[in-house]
């Protein structure tokens, strides 16, 4: 089976990482706080990162200016297509980021990376642990 791979951006500014507020009527993750990402297309993970910074913030990006940082596979249910969910620090960027796409962000915010708010995205929360671990990888929903 095939499985989806989104691209996720690590904002980081003074310990705080860039968190977004997802809209209520949001297929996934309706009144909850995500890291910007989106899935990848007929591109690669990098170019994603920067076509998605860029639409969802409004900040450009260089793809030299990503690192790899965390690795999440995660099964949502059974039945569920897989999801590998590749986070990229990003070192620096242009711009202020701003709400580009109220249809799926409706409020970017900084938050302590020690102090997440609730709700979260679970995998989320999961790949900004690793990081702060240094962890490279996390898989979450598989059976044991």
């Amino acid at each position: 089976m095939p499985n989806i791979v989104g691209a996720h951006l690590m904002f980081e500014r003074k310990g705080d990482v860039l968190l977004g507020l997802r809209p209520p009527d949001a297929l996934f993750g309706a009144n909850v706080w995500h890291v910007p990402a989106g899935h990848v297309e007929r591109e690669s993970v990098r170019a994603c990162a920067v076509r998605e910074a860029g639409e969802e913030l409004g900040v450009a990006v260089a793809e030299s200016d990503l690192e790899l940082v965390h690795t999440v596979h995660l099964l949502d249910a059974d039945g569920a297509v897989p999801r590998l969910g590749l986070f990229f620090r990003v070192h620096q960027w242009e711009g202020e980021p701003r709400v580009m796409e109220p249809d799926r962000c409706v409020q970017w915010q900084w938050w302590p990376l020690r102090d997440l708010p609730d709700p979260t995205v679970e995998y989320t929360v999961a790949a900004l642990e690793g990081i702060a671990q240094g962890w490279p990888y996390t898989d979450m929903g598989w059976p044991r």
